[in-house]
């Protein structure tokens, strides 16, 4: 019983007499610190958001003089700098946001740069490694497939549309499976196509078609001596 009567007098003392530790100056430091990235990232989003290019650039230099490996300022930078067709200034901050943390987004980001600057190759193996570490996005697999298109392999291409559309059945994926299979000359594999297409689209207008409003049966007419009465 006096042990339990202890206890409790140990618990109101804790609650009512302690005191906080004071914060050292390094704390106090890493908190301001943390607070004025929060406010660099808010200015960045922000004119992100509101196509201020240049104020977004400085706040996020800002950001990287500060934190020197902050992969997520990079690749915010590196779509920024993409956006503004900055091409060459792009792939640097994605690689070195992939050289600090290697993640699917900046592969897939990385690759796109790559297609659009010609480099299909490197493009195709940007893909392929965002792939790897994310495989349940349709996306990466469309992207792979104009890459892999560009470097002539038709083949590769549709294996890559195929997976797109296993993971979502989209109508313009099966018509640029479609349109590969044609171009290739591929007349059997075009025809299957057509018809999966068509069943496809048959099957899309009758989800999305508005459901026809149930029609009340039609009132029984009233006898004609009561008709003639009325």
């Amino acid at each position: 019983m006096f042990g339990l009567f202890a206890i409790m007098l140990l618990a109101v003392f804790l609650a009512f007499f302690w005191q906080e530790r004071p914060k050292s100056e390094t704390e106090i430091k890493a908190l301001i610190f943390t607070e004025q990235i929060g406010k660099l990232w808010d200015v960045a989003k922000k004119a992100m958001n509101e196509k201020k290019p240049l104020q977004a650039e400085k706040a996020l230099l800002t950001i990287l003089r500060f934190d020197e490996k902050n992969a997520t300022a990079y690749n915010r930078l590196g779509i920024l700098y993409a956006k503004e067709k900055q091409y060459k200034e792009a792939v640097e901050c994605f690689e070195i946001a992939q050289s600090l943390d290697m993640t699917a987004n900046s592969l897939h980001n990385t690759g796109l740069i790559y297609l659009e600057t010609g480099d299909y190759e490197k493009s195709s193996i940007a893909f392929r490694q965002a792939i790897e570490l994310e495989a349940e996005v349709p996306s990466r697999y469309i992207a792979l497939a104009k890459a892999e298109e560009k470097l002539g392999k038709t083949e590769n291409a549709i294996q890559s549309l195929e997976m797109a559309y296993k993971l979502n059945k989209s109508l313009p994926v099966l018509k640029h499976i479609l349109q590969l299979y044609e171009d290739s000359g591929d007349a059997e594999m075009a025809k299957k196509t057509k018809l999966r297409l068509d069943r496809a689209t048959e099957a899309e207008a009758a989800r999305v078609a508005p459901a026809k409003p149930l029609r009340r049966p039609a009132r029984p007419k009233p006898p004609l001596s009561r008709r003639k009465m009325s």
